[in-house]
């Protein structure tokens, strides 16, 4: 059983950064895809950025692409999403979920994922 964690997350102005993390309790989690997903209040969870386990694939939303950025430290069992250019819509509690992916359309797909994290609530100011 994968335990993730999350954090990063916090209260910003409208065009500032955060970088959230993803930390997870096992060595495993180094040959898994995991993915970032947001849940906004009274929408459905949805897909932000996913990263392959060897970081050689990395998928984004279409709302978030040449703003935030996935990355991976598998010797720190760590993942991360730089978020830059925030905007008022960008808020959300942020998940992580990791699990194998074997398709690359899998990689946006809520039902793939397995393990999740607890969630980090983004706020952002206009």
């Amino acid at each position: 059983q994968v335990q993730m964690v999350e954090s990063g997350g916090g209260l910003v102005q409208a065009g500032g950064s955060l970088r959230l993390s993803c930390v997870a309790s096992e060595r495993a989690f180094n040959v898994y895809a995991v993915a970032w997903f947001r849940q906004a209040p009274g929408k459905e969870r949805e897909f932000v950025a996913a990263i392959s386990w060897t970081g050689g694939t990395t998928p984004y939303a279409d709302s978030v692409k040449d703003r935030f950025t996935i990355s991976r430290d598998n010797a720190k069992n760590t993942v991360y999403l730089q978020m830059n250019g925030l905007k008022p819509e960008d808020t959300a509690v942020y998940y992580c979920a990791a699990d194998r992916i074997y398709s690359y359309s899998d990689f946006r797909r809520l039902g793939a994922y397995h393990y999740w994290g607890q969630g980090t609530q983004v706020t952002v100011s206009s």
